[in-house]
């Protein structure tokens, strides 16, 4: 303990102790030529106005704070009014003051590094957004090149994407690899359950995609070819619900149409076995007819005219189904000049040419 004379002139005592290094700063300040300063050891004797112009220091510092804590500023400003009332109060007001300002540094920092963290992860999610388009512009640009195995190649690196429009491609790409002739009949079931899990992974993550509908219907459709007739039939109702909601979602995709028109098509030529198969497993089988199945081919190409070599040849086996042999002549033979793309194209303009010839 030290004795000293407080601004008041009466007797006290201050504690030694070390002072901040902002309480030195503050307190060691020029006013009107006169300093005041405090130390470790103990303090000097000031005349009795230099509270007040303590007092006046405090406000032009915290001036700056008022903004953002105005409330606090009042409360230093209150008890630095009690600054005559001796150093230990002085000392108080520049701690609470100091703790105060280190406060707000490390509220400042906080703040700052939550504003990085939302920066770093903002960039992250665009980041992986540009990576995403640019294998979807990639694989689209391979689709449309008919380059199935390239196609395959490169959407596999992505098996594990998060993305429904990569996984509904990728479930595309497999299934389309799973049809060229050069693929093994053990290679072909493989990638069809491939594809099919792929479509599901898409579904989860994506029911308002057109496209994630239309192919894990296809998908479910083709895996139904290895598990019976049974399991075929009693997928149909949820197919024909998934191509349905294809269709809600983009009334314009020619694809989704034809499809629908398939699944009528392939109900209006079932055999009565397979009805009676229908039979045991709904309460009301699913049934089409050729008309239905027509209306949908023709929907179809009107939405896309010439969009793909089968929807032609289905307009022309349909009319043949429905004894009208000019309809049918008509779309066979617009069959037979497609163009051929793919070998899914060629194996269709064989068979135009063989009906054309039977005819």
């Amino acid at each position: 303990m030290c004795p000293t004379r407080t601004l008041l002139g009466t007797t006290a005592s201050c504690r030694q102790e070390p002072w901040s290094r902002m309480a030195r700063t503050l307190l060691k300040r020029t006013v009107s030529g006169r300093t005041l300063s405090l130390g470790s050891s103990g303090c000097r004797r000031v005349g009795p106005s230099t509270g007040w112009r303590i007092m006046a220091t405090a406000v032009i510092i915290l001036r700056p704070l008022r903004r953002g804590a105005a409330w606090v500023g009042k409360r230093l400003l209150s008890e630095a009014g009690g600054l005559r009332r001796g150093w230990w109060r002085q000392a108080q007001v520049f701690g609470k003051l100091t703790l105060f300002r280190r406060g707000l540094a490390l509220s400042a920092v906080s703040y700052l590094g939550y504003e990085a963290y939302n920066s770093i992860s903002h960039s992250a999610v665009v980041h992986a957004s540009v990576k995403v388009e640019e294998i979807i512009e990639q694989a689209d640009y391979l689709y449309g090149s008919g380059e199935t195995e390239k196609l395959y190649q490169l959407l596999t690196q992505h098996k594990n994407s998060e993305d429904a429009e990569i996984l509904w491609r990728l479930a595309r790409a497999s299934r389309d690899l799973a049809q060229l002739s050069s693929t093994s009949a053990e290679e072909k079931k493989q990638l069809v359950y491939e594809a099919l899990e792929y479509a599901k992974k898409a579904l989860e993550k994506n029911e308002s995609s057109f496209a994630v509908h239309k192919w894990y219907a296809i998908c479910i459709s083709d895996v139904g070819d290895y598990e019976g007739i049974k399991t075929k039939i009693a997928n149909a109702y949820v197919i024909k619900e998934h191509f349905q909601k294809a269709i809600e979602l983009n009334p314009k995709d020619a694809t989704s149409i034809h499809l629908m028109g398939i699944w009528c098509y392939s109900f209006a030529e079932m055999p009565w076995y397979q009805s009676k198969i229908a039979a045991m497993l709904f309460a009301t089988p699913p049934t089409s007819t050729y008309e239905e199945a027509l209306r949908y081919f023709h929907k179809a190409e009107e939405a896309d005219p010439n969009f793909y070599s089968k929807n032609l040849l289905l307009l022309g086996k349909t009319y043949l189904k429905l004894n009208n042999k000019k309809m049918a002549l008509l779309w066979l033979t617009k069959t037979r000049d497609y163009p051929a793309h793919t070998e899914e194209d060629k194996q269709v303009q064989k068979e135009a040419l063989e009906l054309l010839n039977s005819i």
